[in-house]
């Protein structure tokens, strides 16, 4: 269980590094980029110790799945961007391949 709050850390890490990303504008803000790459590098950190026990195809699915999700979610919220319905589609698709794997993949860590 623990690695899955490291997982989720790496997660919220990557999702925060992203935003700050994006308020960069394209690294010439320098606040902004010293936290995109402070978040970027503790994502990485937390993702490092969920891989001690979580398989990394594993990992790496629920971490790109979900962080693609929560960066959806961020661009509604704080930067104002709209998903159509394609788009809210797949992001519904990508979440049902993450539970998938959770609930029936025999690679994934229970």
């Amino acid at each position: 269980m623990k690695n899955f709050l490291f997982l989720f850390a790496a997660i919220v890490f990557e999702t925060f590094a992203t935003s700050m990303l994006n308020k960069s504008e394209q690294f010439t803000r320098l606040l902004p980029t010293l936290l995109s790459l402070a978040g970027y590098g503790l994502s990485f950190y937390a993702l490092s110790f969920a891989l001690r026990e979580i398989p990394v195809g594993i990992a790496y699915a629920i971490w790109a799945g979900l962080g693609i999700v929560l960066i959806t979610l961020v661009g509604v919220f704080f930067f104002k961007q709209t998903p159509d319905i394609p788009a809210i589609v797949g992001l519904l698709l990508i979440v049902a391949g993450v539970v998938v794997i959770n609930l029936f993949s025999k690679m994934s860590v229970h």
